[in-house]
């Protein structure tokens, strides 16, 4: 093992898939539809981090659309904010 400078880090999976036409606006419309609801409940970006048991920065790129988050952190998202899915969900 060399030290010094260690290796990057790739995923297992390798390079991920690029985003197709019309995703962005997908995931912006997502990200204030949870801060909609978020805001609504009374709950911060820190509290509801907490309760889904992520960094706070991860709520806030979600937020703003900046990253497209996993099915499990989005149904922790709609049980921490006990409000239906099509609150959250952004209509076509």
């Amino acid at each position: 093992m060399r030290r010094g400078r260690q290796a990057k880090k790739t995923p297992l999976w390798g390079v991920p898939p690029p985003r197709r036409k019309g995703d962005d606006a997908i995931l912006r419309r997502l990200g204030a539809n949870i801060q909609v609801q978020r805001r609504a409940t009374g709950v911060t970006q820190e509290r509801l981090a907490e309760a889904i048991d992520v960094h706070p920065r991860i709520v806030q790129k979600i937020e703003a659309g900046e990253l497209n988050p996993k099915s499990t952190t989005l149904l922790r998202i709609q049980r921490a904010l006990g409000c239906p899915w099509e609150k959250l969900i952004p209509s076509p």
